[in-house]
């Protein structure tokens, strides 16, 4: 059985496998997968990997697909010292193109792409089941907590999407970080919907392994009925989700969920934004539930965390640092300390921020110091904790007046408006250099711009009520949640 210093959740997967074999780790449809058995896969995809002449440093192209193979493979990796570049199955090819290119992997797993001087594997290839590979390696190579070990695109929401290379340390660290805050444990049982490409699910599969609980691999929140029956026939204790899927879950299942309110001992909801009222309205249907609201990016994963029903009275909050590894701290435009209250940009330090960002370009602005710079503007309360008030890239400056677009939207949705956008356009008037552009979601019996336009003079300052609006089918979102306001000034 393998040994894995430099990274502590490849070591806890292997002492649980030791403590106890036969615990089942992972569930994909009819196959269940105990930690005993886990281990083994994991070394045999090592051996695989090594069959084909990758060697600690090189990078593979691995598709985040929700199998088991992508489990052995992705972990094997990490056992090897080689750099997984993790990465979406459905994404537009020009994202994809572009990966590879700034990537430039010695094997491309589970994709078929053709460009490029790699090798093309399947995951039908990585047969754990009929390995003829040989013995396992029993001696594995060396490889430093302080090596990369994941290099994860961010969804380029702002700008083109960066590299983001994480440490075994990062990873560690992280998993460490939330399970100290969520409690996870052995008994644990989780719905896996969430995509693997992403921060937020990946992490979750980190944070179960290494806890030892057990992993339920579900395709996604499309089949309600059949997400429903899993909680139900598995027992599940667990699962995350995006703002996204609960809108959905909210749409089209009411408030049915709420029958697994007793069974279900966590929720961790991430990605984007929650609106109180779907807070409140968690609290209402899962009284007894830890509901965790969690805030992160793929550079600085889960930095902040906020319990709901311990933090009623205070639901603006995106909380307060998720362990004593993680600080967080408001500082201004020249990289100094702001007073509480004061608005400037959220920056955090700890031990699972990045080490860098793959392209050295993207490294030029990306610190102050020891601080890494997350590019959303908010301030911290006297009690420490944080509020966002929209990412500096996306602020409006009206005036000389920063304008944040995410308060201008919760006013408008606050009318009953399903969903909304607002962007900086030119003030057409050649006086305030920026003026609020507000796109709405169109729906039925919607009140007339005007009616908008009164009742927002209620609820915002004057500098902040949209000089325009716009009627949109849509509001372009990622698959996280999160406005792609380019796409909206195109």
């Amino acid at each position: 059985m393998f040994d894995a210093p430099h990274s502590h959740v490849l070591s806890c997967i292997a002492g649980l496998a030791r403590h106890n074999p036969d615990k089942v780790a992972l569930v994909e449809g009819n196959q269940r997968i105990t930690r005993g058995q886990l281990v083994t896969n994991i070394e045999i995809a090592a051996s695989f990997l090594t069959s084909i002449g990758l060697k600690p440093g090189d990078r593979i192209l691995l598709s985040a697909r929700k199998e088991l193979e992508f489990v052995y493979l992705y972990f094997a990796a990490q056992l090897l010292g080689i750099v997984n570049v993790v990465v979406d199955p459905t994404s537009p090819q020009d994202r994809l193109d572009y990966i590879l290119r700034t990537t430039n992997p010695v094997a491309v797993i589970g994709l078929n792409l053709l460009t490029g001087n790699h090798r093309c594997i399947q995951f039908d290839d990585v047969n754990v089941n009929h390995s003829n590979w040989g013995d396992s390696i029993y001696t594995w190579p060396k490889v430093n907590a302080d090596d990369v070990a994941d290099i994860m695109f961010t969804t380029g929401t702002t700008g083109a999407p960066k590299g983001v290379c994480l440490s075994h340390a990062n990873l560690s660290g992280s998993a460490s970080n939330i399970n100290g805050f969520i409690g996870n444990r052995e008994e644990d049982i989780e719905a896996l919907g969430l995509p693997l490409s992403h921060s937020f699910g990946l992490g979750r599969l980190r944070c179960v392994m290494m806890a030892g609980g057990t992993m339920v691999l579900v395709g996604n929140f499309a089949n309600l009925k059949a997400f429903f029956t899993i909680l139900e026939q598995e027992h599940v204790t667990g699962f995350g989700m995006v703002p996204a899927v609960w809108q959905y879950i909210k749409r089209l299942s009411g408030t049915r969920i709420a029958k697994f309110s007793n069974q279900l001992r966590y929720i961790e909801v991430g990605s984007a934004a929650l609106p109180i009222e779907d807070k409140r309205l968690l609290m209402e249907l899962f009284p007894n539930t830890r509901l965790c609201i969690h805030y992160g990016l793929t550079e600085a994963s889960r930095a902040l965390f906020s319990e709901l029903h311990l933090n009623a009275k205070n639901l603006e909050s995106i909380g307060k640092p998720v362990s004593s590894h993680v600080e967080v701290c408001i500082l201004d435009e020249n990289g100094e300390p702001v007073p509480d209250g004061t608005d400037g940009e959220l920056c955090v330090c700890g031990n699972m921020v990045m080490k860098s960002y793959l392209l050295p370009d993207d490294n030029a602005d990306a610190f102050y110091d020891r601080w890494f710079r997350t590019g959303d503007w908010g301030h911290r309360d006297s009690n420490g904790y944080f509020y966002l008030t929209g990412r500096k890239k996306e602020l409006i400056n009206v005036g000389g007046e920063k304008v944040s677009p995410a308060t201008i939207e919760a006013a408008i949705i606050s009318l009953g408006v399903p969903d909304c956008a607002c962007i900086a356009i030119p003030d057409p008037n050649g006086v305030l250099g920026e003026v609020p552009k507000a796109f709405l979601q169109r729906y039925d019996n919607p009140l007339t711009i005007d009616e908008i336009r009164q009742h927002l003079a209620h609820l915002l300052l004057s500098n902040e009520i949209p000089v325009q609006y716009e009627w949109v089918d849509v509001i372009p979102r990622s698959s996280s949640g999160k406005i792609q306001r380019l796409k909206l000034k195109r």
